[in-house]
C-alpha cells in the first residue's frame, strides 16, 4: 500500500499513542489529506476514530504539553482541540442515511469503511493510518489520488444519490473544481443539473458560503459558468442569470453583460483578494437588464443603471443572506459611483468634479479605481491601452487635488450643532439647507474648508435667508 509522509508535527504520533492506549484505531481524513496530496497548506485536521472520538480527544488533550482545551459538540458527536497553528477535530466513525425533505442525516456509529462512502468526492475520501501496525499508510479505497492527478472531481457513490442525499454538494463540487482548477466528471455534472431543483431544501446561508468561497477562487468565472451551465445559478442567483444574452435591432446589438461581468470579476480577482470587491464587480452591471433601452439614432442605453443598481443591492444582499452591514454599504458606494472615473478623462475636466468624486468616495477610491480598471474589458487591445492611459491621468489628478485640499472623507469645519448655536435654531430643514450650502460652496472651491473663511460665508448666507445671529452663543 502506498505510504504517505506526514508533517512533523507531534500532533499525529500523540494521536496515536492515545488511540493505542484506548484500543481504537484512528485516521487522519478528508480535506488535510487531499491537501497534503496536492502540497497545499492546511492547517485544520480531521481525525475519525472507530469508536469513541470525543474520549480520543479528551486522552490527547491530557497528552499535549500545553493541555489544550476541548471543545465537545455532543449533538454531531465532535469534539475539537487546538495544537499550536492547528485546530483538529474528533468524530466517531460514521453510518448515514437521508430522508428525502431533509440534507441532514440519520447518523449511527460505523466502519472506516461507512465513514468513507458518505464523504462528498473521491479526493475527499481519503485516509491516513495512524495505527501502530501501518502508520501513515494511505486510504485510497475510490481512487482519489488518481482523479487528483487527473484534475478530476466525482462522488465515490452513484452521484443521483449523493446530490439527492445533500443538495449542498453540488455547490461544493462546482466550489472544488472552482478552487483547484479541476474539471466536473460527466456524470457527475450530469447528475447536478438532474438534481439542481433539490437546492431548494437548503439554507441560503450554506448556499451562499459556498458562493463566496467560489468567488474568492484564482479564476471566479470558471465557477460561475459550471453554475450556470448547470442550472444552479438560476435558481440561486436570478438576478445575476438576467444578464446573460445579447439583443440585435436594426443590426445593433449589445455586449453580453453576463460574461461582460465575470470578465470584470476575473480582472478584479488578479489584483485583489478582498471578497466585497469581487462582490462590487458582480453588482456593477446588475441594473441593465432593468434600464436596458433601444434608441433607433443611438442604439442601445442602459441610462442609470449604476442609480438603480445600488438601490438593488440591499435587497439582494437580503435575499442571499449576505451581511446588511458596511460591506454591503461599500458594495453599494461602488455600484452608484463605478461610472464616474470614466467621465473625469476628458483634459478640460473642473477640480470641483475631482473634489466631489474624492469627498463621496471617501477612504474607498482606490478600491473604486481597481473596479473601473477591471471594467475596460474591449476585445480591441488599443482601445484598452487607451481607456487604461485615461485612469492614468485621472488617478494623478485624484492624488494632486487630495494633497491640495485634504479631501478624502471631508467634513465641512462648520458642524450642524455650530449653525444650530450661531442661529439659535433647533433641528430643521433650514439646518441640512445650510450645511448643504456650504459643502457645495467647499466643493466648488468658493471658500476654504477653513473656519474663519467658512463661518464668515456662513453668516453671510445666513443673513439672505433672514436668519439673525444669536449672540447669547460662544461665537
Amino acid at each position: 500500500m502506498e505510504k504517505v509522509q506526514l508533517p512533523e508535527h507531534p500532533i499525529f504520533n500523540v494521536v496515536a499513542e492515545a488511540a493505542g492506549e484506548l484500543g481504537v484505531d484512528a485516521y487522519v481524513i478528508g480535506g488535510f489529506v487531499r491537501d497534503l496530496v496536492l502540497k497545499r497548506p492546511s492547517k485544520d485536521i480531521d481525525v475519525v476514530c472507530v469508536g469513541d472520538g470525543i474520549a480520543l480527544a479528551a486522552m490527547v488533550a491530557q497528552k499535549l504539553p500545553h493541555k489544550p482545551k476541548v471543545s465537545i459538540f455532543k449533538n454531531f458527536g465532535t469534539a475539537m482541540l487546538r495544537s499550536g497553528e492547528w485546530e483538529v477535530e474528533f468524530v466517531g466513525a460514521r453510518k448515514e442515511s437521508y430522508r428525502e425533505h431533509s440534507r441532514k442525516p440519520e447518523v449511527e456509529q460505523g466502519s472506516l469503511d461507512d465513514d468513507l462512502h458518505r464523504r462528498d468526492f473521491t479526493i475527499n475520501a481519503l485516509g491516513i493510518s495512524l495505527n501502530k501496525e501501518n502508520y501513515g499508510e494511505l486510504i485510497d479505497e475510490f481512487e482519489g489520488v488518481k482523479d487528483m492527478r487527473r484534475q478530476i472531481i466525482r462522488t465515490p457513490l452513484e452521484p443521483g444519490i449523493t446530490f439527492s442525499d445533500d443538495p449542498l454538494r453540488m455547490m461544493r463540487a462546482i466550489r472544488f473544481a472552482s478552487q483547484l482548477g479541476f474539471d466536473i466528471d460527466p456524470d457527475t455534472f450530469d447528475a447536478i443539473m438532474d438534481n439542481k431543483e433539490r437546492i431548494k431544501i437548503v439554507s441560503q446561508e450554506r448556499i451562499t458560503d459556498e458562493l463566496n468561497k467560489i468567488i474568492l477562487s484564482p479564476v471566479p468565472s470558471y465557477g460561475f459558468k459550471l453554475l450556470f451551465a448547470s442550472g444552479l445559478l438560476h435558481l440561486i442567483f436570478p438576478k445575476m442569470v438576467e444578464l446573460q444574452g445579447v439583443e440585435t435591432i436594426n443590426g445593433n446589438s449589445h455586449k453580453d453583460n453576463f460574461y461582460h461581468t465575470l470578465q470584470v470579476l476575473d480582472n478584479v480577482a488578479q489584483v485583489s483578494d478582498d471578497l466585497w470587491l469581487r462582490w462590487s464587480a458582480i453588482m456593477h452591471d446588475i441594473a441593465k437588464p432593468d434600464t436596458k433601452r433601444y434608441h433607433p439614432k443611438i442604439g442601445w442605453t442602459f441610462h442609470g443603471h449604476e442609480d438603480r443598481g445600488a438601490r438593488m443591492v440591499p435587497r439582494l444582499f437580503r435575499d442571499l443572506k449576505l451581511p446588511l452591514n458596511e460591506h454591503m454599504k461599500f458594495v453599494q458606494k461602488l455600484v452608484r459611483l463605478h461610472l464616474r472615473p470614466i467621465a473625469l478623462v476628458k483634459e478640460t475636466v473642473t477640480d470641483s468634479a475631482i473634489r466631489r468624486l474624492l469627498f463621496e468616495a471617501g477612504d474607498d477610491i482606490d478600491a473604486l479605481m481597481k473596479l473601473c480598471r477591471a471594467d475596460i474589458t474591449s476585445k480591441n487591445d488599443n482601445k484598452v491601452k487607451r481607456y487604461l492611459q485615461n485612469f492614468d491621468k485621472v488617478e494623478k489628478r485624484l492624488v494632486e487635488v487630495e494633497e491640495s485640499d485634504k479631501l478624502r472623507n471631508f467634513q465641512p469645519v462648520i458642524t450642524g450643532e455650530i449653525i444650530m448655536e450661531t442661529f439659535g435654531l433647533k433641528p430643521s430643514k433650514t439646518v441640512g439647507d445650510l450645511k448643504e450650502i456650504l459643502t457645495e460652496a467647499i466643493l466648488e472651491g468658493k471658500v476654504k474648508n477653513e473656519f474663519d473663511e467658512a463661518y464668515a460665508f456662513l453668516l453671510e448666507k445666513g443673513k439672505e435667508m433672514g436668519l439673525r445671529q444669536d449672540h447669547s452663543s460662544n461665537n
